[in-house]
């Protein structure tokens, strides 16, 4: 099966695209091409996969990349059996394309994968004019009513099966677990690992790192908004935490090893009420106890499994103390970090979900190839998921237009 991958939005070292999904399509043997801003973001593709260069998409600079999407597609779609597209902007390069690929009869299997409820994000785009938002909301959902007539679709939320009309497989964000049992933590160092804005307690970072004091450490790995990088700069500057922006994924999880706590300070956001933060698992995965804010989904995997603190939003203080908790409590540390490590091997392990999601793909490009590969939503029931319960390595350059709140026991 030969595959190409399209994001303008998302890091080219993203884990859920580069790090999961091409990897479990590789390892089953297809034949991938990777579509993303890796100049724009400072990276080289992987030597052994196939880089294509394309600009980045950010705040309202999005009308280049989403035009050298089109002309990507254009060019190179026809030579896919499945398209694979990681951000709702690319939508915007299909209309005409994918009406000529019909009329010529050999139309690729076009998949969106979606990563997040778009139209609830847009209540965290600075960037977007408040008086714009509420008519993007509602173009938003249109969009997503025609993605679903015309394309497939995966789900990396089961909470986003609400959105649409038909049910579509769900393809949640797990992580590997380590083979190996992972270092028990310890007593000095917690650590942030993810994106970095306001809405994802950016700020709150900083200031629970000032009332730990110089006793702990704080690592914090991650790309930031344009408006918190300053002070987080500024904060590493000053000795409060040590901000190693971004690191690819194997890099930032190294800094997990023996870490006291990792955190999860989101705000209550619409968008982040129905998802699982992806950081919580991977905290859980690596033998981490956690201490997050009552987002439901993080809430509720912290407290079912007692595997660490839940503290209340936007409350700095709080979170310190729960870290402090956790410092001086040796049984509680150590309990809340087997307990979710356990969970995490048990219910959050992406190799589990691997096989499922390349059958999906594999199914849909038999179905699209039986049927002239017309890469239209078929109107048969879909195969379904289970619900869910380091620096690049070097390379060529891209060639640009190639293809618990209740304390545990």
């Amino acid at each position: 099966m030969r595959i190409l991958v399209v994001t303008v939005v998302h890091h080219p070292e993203d884990a859920r695209i580069l790090h999961r999904q091409i990897t479990a399509l590789r390892d089953r043997g297809h034949h991938v091409v990777y579509a993303a801003p890796f100049s724009a973001r400072e990276v080289r593709p992987r030597a052994d996969l196939e880089g294509i260069d394309l600009p980045r998409a950010a705040g309202r600079g999005r009308r280049a990349a989403v035009a050298a999407a089109r002309a990507l597609l254009a060019r190179r779609g026809h030579e896919a059996d499945v398209i694979l597209l990681h951000d709702p902007e690319l939508l915007l390069a299909l209309p005409g394309t994918l009406r000529r690929w019909r009329r010529s009869g050999a139309a690729p299997v076009v998949v969106w994968d979606v990563h997040e409820d778009t139209a609830a994000a847009l209540a965290t785009k600075h960037w977007v004019p408040r008086a714009l938002r509420s008519p993007l909301r509602l173009a938003v959902r249109a969009a997503e009513r025609l993605a679903e007539r015309h394309l497939r679709l995966l789900l990396a939320e089961d909470s986003y099966q609400e959105r649409f009309r038909h049910t579509h497989p769900v393809v949640p964000n797990f992580t590997t677990a380590p083979l190996q049992a992972p270092e028990p933590p310890g007593s000095r160092h917690v650590v942030y690992v993810g994106h970095l804005s306001r809405a994802r307690g950016a700020l709150d970072l900083i200031e629970t790192a000032r009332h730990l004091g110089p006793g702990l450490r704080v690592e914090v790995a991650g790309a930031a908004d344009p408006d918190v990088r300053d002070a987080l700069a500024a904060a590493d500057r000053d000795g409060v935490l040590r901000w190693h922006g971004f690191l690819p994924n194997d890099r930032a999880l190294a800094l997990l090893t023996g870490a006291l706590a990792g955190l999860s300070l989101l705000h209550d956001e619409p968008n982040y009420r129905h998802s699982r933060p992806t950081k919580v698992v991977e905290y859980m995965a690596h033998g981490v106890p956690v201490v997050t804010t009552p987002t439901p989904l993080a809430a509720d995997m912290v407290e079912r499994h007692g595997c660490g603190l839940v503290v209340p939003y936007e409350d700095p203080p709080a979170a310190a103390a729960a870290i402090r908790r956790l410092s001086t409590d040796a049984i509680l540390r150590h309990t809340a970090a087997q307990r979710g490590r356990e969970a995490a091997v048990t219910h959050f392990n992406w190799p589990d979900k691997a096989a499922e999601f390349t059958y999906t793909l594999e199914a849909w490009a038999r179905e699209g190839a039986g049927g002239g590969r017309t890469g239209g939503a078929a109107r048969t029931k879909r195969p379904r998921l289970r619900p869910a319960a380091g620096t690049p390595s070097p390379g060529p350059r891209p060639r640009p237009g190639r293809v618990g709140r209740t304390p545990l026991p």
